[in-house]
């Protein structure tokens, strides 16, 4: 079993999907900040080919927004994948333009999780300034997309142990 740099400095164990030949994950990737979110998005796929999932289960789709990333999020999560994880970057600005976002974003993805069917992986920045961004889409604070495509694997074994 292999491990990722976990962004609090510590190792992060890949754990096997359940059924890799089997496994389906979509990936719904924010075009805002595309130098960010396509770092998180490229680690996301890495970790999930790396656990065994074959590279043709993983389904990439763009949205304009990390606002976007909901309703996407809503749509595929009825197709019922084994996992859906949306990816954005927010960053700070002078108006209040990111609190407005950050919480649509967060709220509208704890809706869809509480369905209790697809698990929904947040994996959306919400930084103060791109060097953090930075830092965190494969830079010095390891990848959170592939942290990621940890917690889908985990939260697609967990659905699968109870059904």
């Amino acid at each position: 079993m292999s491990t990722i740099l976990n962004t609090n400095g510590s190792m992060l164990e890949v754990p096997a999907p359940y059924d890799p030949d089997r496994f389906v994950c979509d990936i719904v990737t924010a075009e805002w900040n595309p130098d960010v979110t396509h770092a998180l998005r490229d680690g996301a796929v890495a970790t999930l080919v790396e656990a065994g999932v074959r590279r043709e289960n993983i389904r990439l789709h763009g949205v304009p927004g990390t606002v976007e990333l909901i309703n996407a999020a809503g749509v595929l999560t009825r197709r019922r994948p084994d996992a859906v994880i949306i990816i954005g970057c927010v960053i700070r600005g002078d108006t209040p333009h990111f609190d407005y976002v950050c919480q649509q974003a967060a709220q509208g993805a704890a809706i869809i999780n509480a369905r209790g069917e697809t698990p929904l992986i947040f994996g959306v920045l919400t930084v103060d300034n791109l060097q953090q961004a930075l830092d965190r889409a494969g830079g010095a604070l390891g990848n959170k997309g592939s942290e990621a495509a940890v917690a889908a694997i985990e939260m697609a074994n967990f659905h699968a142990s109870i059904c």
